[in-house]
C-alpha cells in the first residue's frame, strides 16, 4: 500500500503535476495535506479516523472529497474545479492518471494569498465597507440555505450538549499544555450553565427554522477578497458540525476578528448580519457561541502538537495559537 510519505514525495516535485509550475509549496494539517502549485491547489486528505471524522478508507476519502467540492460551490463558485485521482504508473505516481486510483485530490484554483482576510487584517487593510460586504454574503447564503426536521435537531440542547462535551474531552490531555487547569473549569461551568439557563431560547431558534446547513468553518482565514466575496474550504466531513443555529456561524467569524485585534469590525460584521438578515435574537447568543468557537479553534491548534507530519517550527507557533484562543474563549464569559 503507498504511503502518504510516498505521495507527498512524489508531489513536491513539480513535473508530477499536469500544468506546468516552477515550484511547489506544501501545508500540513491534521487532516490534509496541501499542494500549492503556481495557479492551482491539490488536497490530499489524511487516512485517519479522528472520531468526528473518519478518512480511514480510500472510498471514504474519494467521497468527502466529492462532498468538498460540492458543498463549497455554494459560497465560493468556479474555485473547486473537482476530485482528481492519483495513481501509480510505470513505476511513478502520477496526478490525474487512467490506472486505479490510490488516492484522490481535490483541485481548485489558487487563491491570491494577499486578499485573505486574516493577511488583511494583520495589515490593517479590512474596511468596515468591506466587512459589511461579508455579513450581506452570508444573510443570503443562510437565508437561502437548506432546513428540514433532520437539520433542526442539531439545535436541540442535547446536541449542543454533546458538541461542547466532546470539546471538553478532547481537550483533557492538553491540560497544562495549550490550556491551563482553571481556564479549562471554568470555560466548562459556563458552557453547561448558559445552555441549562438558555433552553427556552434554544427552543425557539429550532422552532423558527434558525437551524440551518451552514458554512461550519467561518473564520478569516476562509474568506478572500477576490472577484468578489469567495467563503471557502467549508465543514465537509461531519454534518453535525455544519448544522447549526446562524447564530453560531455569525459568532465564528466575530470572534476570529476579536482574535485579530479588530472589535469594531466584529460589531460592524453583526451589526450588518443582523440588519440583513432581521434576526433581533442572535445578539442573545452571541457570547455564548463566541466562546465555544474559541474553545474549537484552541483545540484543533493544540492537535497539531500530536501530529508527527507537523514541523517543530509549526507546532510552536499552533502552541501560541492555542493558547491565545483558549484565552479568548474565556474572556467571553459573562
Amino acid at each position: 500500500m503507498t504511503q502518504l510519505a510516498d505521495i507527498v514525495k512524489a508531489l513536491s516535485d513539480p513535473k508530477a503535476y499536469p500544468e506546468a509550475t516552477r515550484g511547489v509549496e506544501i501545508m500540513q494539517t491534521q487532516m490534509s495535506v496541501i499542494f500549492l502549485a503556481d495557479g492551482y491547489v491539490y488536497k490530499v486528505k489524511k487516512a485517519v479516523n479522528l472520531g468526528y471524522l473518519d478518512y480511514a478508507t480510500l472510498d471514504n476519502r474519494k467521497y468527502f472529497c466529492e462532498q468538498e467540492v460540492k458543498l463549497n460551490s455554494r459560497l465560493c463558485g468556479g474555485v473547486y474545479l473537482g476530485v482528481v485521482p492519483i495513481t501509480f504508473e510505470r513505476g511513478k505516481i502520477v496526478l490525474g492518471g487512467k490506472d486505479k486510483a490510490i488516492e484522490y485530490a481535490v483541485k481548485m484554483c489558487r487563491l491570491p494569498q494577499d486578499r485573505m482576510m486574516d493577511v488583511l487584517l494583520a495589515k490593517n487593510r479590512v474596511t468596515t465597507e468591506m466587512i459589511t460586504l461579508v455579513a450581506e454574503k452570508v444573510a443570503e447564503f443562510h437565508n437561502q440555505a437548506e432546513t428540514n426536521p433532520v437539520i433542526s435537531k442539531f439545535g436541540t440542547t442535547d446536541a449542543i450538549t454533546f458538541n461542547t462535551e466532546e470539546n471538553f474531552s478532547q481537550t483533557e490531555s492538553y491540560i497544562g499544555r495549550t490550556i491551563s487547569f482553571a481556564q479549562y473549569q471554568r470555560i466548562n461551568q459556563y458552557t453547561r450553565d448558559f445552555i441549562k439557563n438558555k433552553t427556552v431560547l434554544f427552543r425557539k431558534r429550532v422552532a423558527d427554522g434558525k437551524i440551518k446547513d451552514c458554512h461550519g468553518d467561518l473564520h478569516a482565514q476562509h474568506i478572500c477578497f477576490t472577484d468578489g466575496i469567495c467563503i471557502y474550504d467549508c465543514i465537509e466531513f461531519n454534518n453535525r458540525f455544519r448544522y447549526v443555529d446562524v447564530a453560531a456561524e455569525v459568532s465564528f467569524l466575530s470572534m476570529d476578528l476579536d482574535y485579530w485585534g479588530h472589535s469594531e469590525l466584529s460589531r460592524q460584521f453583526v451589526a450588518a448580519y443582523v440588519t440583513k438578515s432581521g434576526d433581533k435574537e442572535l445578539p442573545k447568543l452571541l457570547n455564548f457561541y463566541k466562546c465555544y468557537f474559541a474553545y474549537v479553534r484552541g483545540k484543533v491548534y493544540g492537535f497539531k502538537l500530536s501530529d508527527s507530519l507537523v514541523s517543530v517550527e509549526d507546532k510552536d507557533k499552533a502552541l501560541k495559537d492555542a493558547k491565545q484562543y483558549f484565552r479568548l474563549a474565556e474572556s467571553y464569559i459573562e
